[in-house]
């Protein structure tokens, strides 16, 4: 008879880039171990809980992966790639980038806040 108590969840173990995605981080910046090891639910959750240095410090600094960058600029995934920008940033390269606010980087800000105006209204 298996153990079928809800509380503990089981599973196969989570591949690393998926837990990178679900930590919002580029997996090629983190430690070589998490980069080789599956994740269980339990570690992937302490890691939710508890972040290690590691964590803290690529989260805060970066580089940060695709998703992660378009969203800190405030524009969508379409534009980082039409402006040769599809690469990993750091947090000080995102904050230049809204210093200076090079044109394209104002039309795509503009262009995500109408299409989520027009997106609200409907």
């Amino acid at each position: 008879m298996t153990d079928a108590n809800p509380s503990t969840k089981s599973g196969p173990p989570m591949k690393p880039a998926t837990a990178a995605k679900k930590l919002g981080i580029y997996l090629p910046a983190t430690p070589q171990e998490f980069q080789d090891t599956p994740l269980s639910h339990e570690q992937f959750v302490e890691l939710q809980k508890n972040p290690p240095e590691w964590l803290q410090t690529l989260r805060r600094e970066g580089p940060h992966p695709r998703p992660e960058v378009a969203r800190k600029l405030g524009i969508s995934i379409t534009s980082l790639k039409a402006n040769d920008m599809d690469k990993p940033l750091t947090t000080a390269d995102i904050k230049e980038l809204l210093e200076k606010q090079p044109e394209w980087l104002r039309e795509a800000r503009n262009k995500l806040a109408t299409e989520r105006t027009e997106t609200e209204r409907r």
